[in-house]
């Protein structure tokens, strides 16, 4: 239990959502200059990536937090640029990173690191980047207790 009055912890909320919308902004911006992807595909490839290079779409879809037919569109531009490839399934739909898009991925990866650093852990410093990913993890750990 907080003991953060209530217009302090509107103002912390605030502050987050202006640092992390910062933060984001400056390292799409990298990204996106780096290596020609939007946010949305960087997304998509690197959830395929981790997973191995195949996932069901609905899984993607529900890893992205993304309405499906959100994901559907955008998974068909990436179809013709051949990032991806889609084959129906039983029950579903399967995505498979393509060749071209593990090698988009794989050569974004450097880029998305400096980016991270440069915007996010080098102004953090090595205590304050302790202290942020001990702050996500308990977030993160606290999700599933709700």
């Amino acid at each position: 239990m907080s003991t953060v009055d209530p217009g302090e912890a509107t103002k912390l909320w605030l502050l987050w959502k202006r640092a992390y919308e910062m933060v984001r902004a400056a390292v799409i911006a990298d990204m996106t200059a780096a290596s020609g992807l939007s946010e949305a595909e960087l997304s998509v490839l690197v959830h395929l990536h981790e997973s191995g290079g195949v996932l069901r779409q609905n899984a993607l879809a529900a890893a992205l937090g993304w309405d499906r037919t959100r994901l559907s569109h955008l998974l068909t531009r990436m179809e013709k640029r051949d990032y991806i490839a889609r084959g129906k399934v039983a029950n579903g739909v399967e995505v498979t990173l393509r060749p071209a898009g593990r090698r988009t991925i794989d050569a974004s990866v450097p880029a998305l690191s400096a980016a991270t650093r440069r915007h996010l852990l080098d102004r953090l410093g090595p205590d304050g980047t302790n202290a942020l990913k001990d702050i996500v993890e308990r977030l993160l750990s606290s999700e599933d207790g709700r």
